[in-house]
């Protein structure tokens, strides 16, 4: 089948688009690699893409309504997997215009092509920031989400109830993915993972909240590409009421996550095992707007699509700091987050 995966020079993108390819499918990658993050990363990324068979990328901006439009129209895809939009919850409070853009406009530019063209399935990535200070664990699909903290979280909201017009309005199958902490080789650098081992293995001090008593329901990068390459051979479909009358429409969520939250404290040991060095700890009191935990249940999509995550943290962790390692003499600069440079506050833990 030919698919469309936006954000394919991104963290989680690219290695969806890999994992396609191997499979093989035709993929086109449309990135308008931003410079959020160091571009170098997401090129390096697309190199490793542009060397499989069946991959295209297009650079185009998710907001280009026109040139969205044209990309449909042209290339006649059969599944969508829509992972493109501006991340980091904090750096939306500074720049909150950039996600208008990228969440809200390029969704709906996504939604209208998928629309007209007549594509059989729309997977699109939410988050579990849309959970916002929810303190029931695990968290799970039906409980409410009304009250996001962030104004990225707030776009993924939006985006769960675009889709869900558009499904019942048009009946476009589409399939909402709420992301847990992802991690691991290639991955994002203003992520808590990625800060905090950098942070160690140049000796700089890392603030570690609540005495490091925090969870986080971290998931290994190989574990959430197999849920989603599954998910979208599952083409949804629910009833609900609506006043008296009953409707139907192809729509669905799911939560993606390791369902198995791990204390930061931990990560970090892992962290230190693997480096072969200790952390230098600041020990900070609870932030206020934190969550002392993250956990996903994912009982709904093993029941649909068989996912069980496989990967322990400490070897995930192993072969993340592999990875930095080779990255690091590779290209002899270490790639940091530009908010964050020294300010280990600021790390993301809602993908």
């Amino acid at each position: 089948m030919k698919f469309l995966v936006t954000g394919a020079a991104g963290f989680i993108g690219s290695f969806v688009a890999e994992k396609l390819c191997n499979l093989g499918h035709e993929v086109v990658g449309v990135d308008n690699l931003n410079s959020y993050y160091d571009p170098k990363l997401k090129n390096l990324r697309l190199m490793k893409l542009q060397n499989l068979e069946g991959f295209r990328f297009i650079k185009l901006d998710l907001a280009d309504r026109d040139g969205i439009s044209s990309l449909f129209a042209r290339e006649n895809f059969k599944r969508v997997i829509h992972l493109g939009a501006q991340a980091g919850v904090r750096y939306s409070i500074e720049n909150p215009m950039a996600y208008v853009d990228s969440n809200l406009t390029g969704m709906m530019t996504i939604l209208e092509g998928c629309r007209h063209h007549k594509v059989e399935h729309l997977v699109y990535a939410s988050s579990s920031s849309v959970y916002g200070m929810n303190e029931k664990v695990p968290f799970a699909e039906s409980d409410r989400v009304d009250h996001p903290v962030s104004l990225y979280a707030a776009t993924k909201k939006s985006n769960e109830l675009l889709a869900h017009s558009y499904s019942h309005l048009y009946g476009l199958p589409t399939t909402g993915l709420r992301f847990f902490t992802v991690y691991g080789p290639w991955g994002r650098p203003d992520m808590a993972p990625y800060l905090f081992l950098d942070a160690i293995a140049n000796d700089r001090p890392i603030n570690v909240f609540n005495g490091g008593k925090m969870k986080r329901d971290f998931t290994y990068i190989d574990d959430i590409v197999e849920g989603v390459v599954r998910v979208q051979d599952h083409i949804p479909y629910i009833s609900f009421e609506s006043g008296n009358v009953r409707r139907e429409a192809p729509y669905s969520i799911y939560n993606i996550g390791n369902s198995n939250p791990v204390e930061l404290e931990s990560f970090i040991a892992c962290l230190e095992r693997a480096l072969g060095k200790k952390a230098k700890k600041n020990y900070l009191p609870m932030q206020d707007g934190d969550v002392t935990q993250t956990f996903a249940s994912t009982e709904a999509l093993a029941a649909v699509t068989g996912y069980q995550p496989c990967t322990e943290v400490e070897l995930g962790v192993k072969r993340l700091v592999e990875w930095y390692l080779d990255y690091n003499k590779l290209t002899g600069v270490q790639v940091r987050h530009p908010l964050a440079e020294g300010e280990y506050s600021q790390a993301e833990y809602a993908t």
